[in-house]
């Protein structure tokens, strides 16, 4: 990771620039500074992909909202611009993609756990969305094979193999068991 800038000096257009300039790098505005992202690893993406399809295929048919990937930018009420690695917005609030980011705070996001990645950072990051109006966050960590949900104000309840994941408040009827997120392996 690597930052660009003074410290409370960039904006939402500093970083749609940057973009422009370096299309290939992911980038998050963070208290004024230009985030650049490292890729994750291939197991942390491809869980990632596994969940945003999990609830895709839930979604899309039902047009209950909308589900995007880790270059999907939002631009939180602290003015911070930031991309989760899944995130789901309900239809009411977001009837049109936004061209580029989008100023609300996802309903869920999801964050996933790669080899470089910090846990403390993780969670940090989880619990700035939560503070600006997300309702669900949670944490993947393919490695230890166990996920963390995060909601305001309450404990994050942690979930293993076995375990089965619903959002009964958000996503009424879906469900995903925990096993089912993690990479195959092929014979």
């Amino acid at each position: 990771m690597q930052v660009l800038g003074n410290p409370m000096s960039l904006t939402v257009k500093d970083l749609e620039k940057a973009q422009q300039q370096l299309p290939d790098y992911r980038m998050e505005l963070v208290n004024g500074e230009i985030i650049v992202m490292s890729p994750s690893g291939y197991e942390s993406d491809e869980v990632a992909f596994e969940f945003g399809r999990q609830i895709a295929n839930w979604v899309r048919p039902r047009q209950l909202g909308r589900v995007t990937g880790s270059s999907a930018g939002f631009t939180l009420p602290n003015s911070d611009t930031r991309a989760p690695d899944v995130s789901f917005v309900k239809a009411e609030r977001l009837r049109k993609s936004p061209r580029n980011f989008a100023d609300l705070a996802p309903d869920l996001i999801v964050e996933v756990k790669s080899p470089t990645d910090s846990l403390t950072k993780l969670r940090a990051k989880i619990d700035e969305f939560l503070n600006s109006g997300t309702q669900v966050g949670i944490l993947i960590h393919p490695e230890q094979r166990w996920l963390e949900v995060r909601l305001i104000g309450q404990e994050p309840m942690t979930l293993r193999d076995g375990d089965v994941l619903t959002l009964p408040e958000l996503l009424p009827g879906w469900e995903v068991k925990v096993e089912d997120l993690w990479s195959l392996e092929f014979e």
